[in-house]
C-alpha cells in the first residue's frame, strides 16, 4: 500500500500522513513482547507507513530499543524516525515513581532542557535506536519549563538544524497554550498536539491549527482515540491516560451512536478527523499489536459519508 506523503512545515521532511505511535512498545498500560513489536512493524512498513515517532519516556527507553530492532531490517532512508528530548534517563532507582509504563527499566526520568541535556539526550536515543541520526526531535513536555526551554533547549534544536544534524524540530505536548507561546516566540518546522484535536475534543486545538497553517509550521496529531476511549467507548474508558468523567463517557457514547447511524465506528471517525484538517501533516496512532495497526490503516481508507460530518457539526 502506498500513504500519501505531506511536507512537514517549510523545511522538514515529508511524511506519510499516517505515523506509527510507538509509546505502547514502552508498555503502556500493558506489557507486549518483542515479537508483538517486531510484527507491529511489520505489518505498519507492509501498510506503506514510513513515519515513526518515539521518545526516551516511552518506557524508560524500553520503546526506543525495541523500535531500533525493528526498524534494523529496513533502510534508513526510506523512513522518517523523530524522537524527543528533556527528560533524562540517569539514577538507577529500587522503586520508580509510579508511572502508566508497566515492568520497565528502573530508571528516573528527570526534566531537563538545558543544553548539555539535549545533546546528552540526543546521543542517548541515537545509541539506543541504534542509527546514525534523527529526523526530527521535539522537546517533550515542558509545560513547567517554559522559560528554561526557550532559553537553552530549542536553541540548541535550533542550531542542530542549521548545521544539518536533524532535518526538523518541533516540540510536543498535552496542551495548547504552551504550544502557541512557543509558535509565536520559537523558529519551530513543526509540533506534535496529542489529544487536544480530535474528534471528540478539538475547541482549542482549532486555533493552534490555524495559526501553525498561517506560519507554515507543520502539525503532526497523536492521542487521536484520546488514549482509548474513542477507539470504544463501550469498553475503554481511559481519557487522557486516567478513566474518564461520566460526562466525558457519554458525550463519547453520543459520538458512537451518531457514527453508527451512518454506518461507520466512532474509531472510523477518530482516525480521519485530523485527516480532513488542511493544516495536518501526519497522524500518529498508537498500535501494540499488528492487527491493530491493520485496522487503523483499514479506518484511514474507508469512505465516511459526508452527512455524518454534516451531523457532527450538528452535533457540537
Amino acid at each position: 500500500m502506498i500513504i500519501e506523503t505531506r511536507q512537514l512545515g517549510q523545511r522538514g521532511p515529508s511524511v506519510t500522513k499516517i505515523g506509527l505511535g510507538c509509546a505502547p512498545f514502552g508498555n503502556l498500560f500493558t506489557e507486549v513482547s518483542d515479537d508483538d513489536v517486531q510484527a507491529t512493524v511489520d505489518a505498519a512498513w507492509k501498510g506503506g507507513v514510513r513515519f515513526f515517532d518515539t521518545a526516551p519516556l516511552y518506557g524508560h527507553g524500553l520503546s526506543e530499543i525495541r523500535l531500533g530492532k525493528a526498524l534494523a531490517k529496513y533502510p534508513r532512508d526510506q523512513y522518517v524516525l523523530a524522537s524527543k528530548v528533556g527528560r533524562l534517563l540517569r539514577e538507577t532507582v529500587e522503586q520508580i515513581s509510579p508511572t502508566i509504563f508497566k515492568n520497565v527499566p528502573k530508571l528516573e526520568p528527570t526534566f531537563d532542557y538545558s543544553r548539555n541535556a539535549v545533546l546528552a539526550s540526543i546521543d542517548e536515543s541515537l545509541s539506543r535506536l541504534n542509527v546514525d541520526y534523527l529526523d526530527v526531535v521535539h522537546v517533550h513536555d515542558p509545560d513547567d519549563h517554559e522559560d528554561w526551554a526557550i532559553n537553552e533547549a530549542f536553541p540548541t534544536l535550533i542550531q542542530l538544524r542549521d548545521e544539518g544534524v536533524v532535518k526538523a524540530v518541533g516540540c510536543g505536548m498535552n496542551q495548547t497554550k504552551s504550544l502557541t507561546r512557543f509558535v509565536h516566540e520559537v523558529d519551530l518546522d513543526c509540533l506534535l498536539l496529542a489529544g487536544r484535536y480530535t474528534v471528540l475534543d478539538n475547541t482549542s486545538g482549532s486555533e493552534l491549527l490555524h495559526l501553525c497553517r498561517e506560519k507554515n509550521i507543520g502539525v503532526i496529531l497523536g492521542g487521536i482515540f484520546n488514549s482509548g476511549l474513542l477507539a470504544n467507548p463501550e469498553k475503554n474508558k481511559t481519557f487522557d491516560y486516567v478513566d474518564a468523567s461520566p460526562e466525558i463517557v457519554q458525550k463519547a457514547q453520543e459520538l458512537s451512536e451518531l457514527a453508527r447511524s451512518h454506518g461507520v465506528s466512532l474509531a472510523h471517525a477518530a482516525v480521519q478527523f485530523g485527516l480532513r484538517h488542511p493544516g495536518v501533516s501526519s497522524i500518529v496512532i498508537g498500535a501494540r499489536t499488528s492487527i491493530e495497526i491493520d485496522q487503523d490503516l483499514s479506518y484511514a481508507s474507508e469512505i465516511i459519508p459526508d452527512a455524518f460530518w454534516d451531523a457532527l457539526q450538528t452535533l457540537r
